[in-house]
Order: structure tokens, then C-alpha cells, then sequence
């Protein structure tokens, strides 16, 4: 749901309910400068955002999936970044 920044104003406590199901997306001039979502959806987010495992964590199986991972040739460009001397 989109709303301008004056209806949500207007609106707040309907508004705010309604973020308990689904973001809310507030605009100014147009543009998408808010969204408003419940604590447990941020909370949710967070955690996705840091998890992180030590690298004796991972399964002999997840360790041969990064080992046989290959890069899609779009982004070859961007070994460049990595300096001279670097190969993958």
C-alpha cells in the first residue's frame, strides 16, 4: 500500500493497523521516502540481514558448493577491483 505523507497524517492509526499485515509505503512529491511495517516483520529482517556462521560450521556439502561456485560472466569486470595479481 502507497500513501502520500499528508494521508498518512491524516490517517495514522488506520494506517499504522494496517502495517501490521503489510508494509506501508509513504511518498513525498511522488516518491517512496517511508515504509512502515510491523516490530516482527523488522525484527525478522534483522536477523536475516546478520546471520553468520564460522566456517567450521559449514557441511563438507556446503564447502564443495562454494569450491565448485562459478561467477556469471556478466560480472568478470569486476575482478578488476580486486587488484593486480588476483585469480579467482
Amino acid at each position: 500500500m502507497r500513501v502520500t505523507t499528508a494521508e498518512f497524517i491524516k490517517g495514522y492509526g488506520r494506517l499504522a493497523d494496517r502495517a501490521l499485515t503489510e508494509p506501508v509505503t509513504i511518498t513525498k512529491n511522488g516518491h517512496d521516502r517511508l515504509v512502515l511495517l510491523s516490530a516482527g516483520e523488522y525484527e525478522r529482517l534483522r536477523r536475516r540481514d546478520r546471520r553468520a556462521i564460522l566456517p567450521e560450521e559449514l557441511t563438507e556439502e556446503e564447502v564443495a558448493a562454494i569450491a565448485a561456485a562459478e561467477v556469471d560472466p556478466r560480472h568478470a569486470h569486476l575482478n578488476a577491483e580486486l587488484g593486480e595479481g588476483w585469480k579467482p
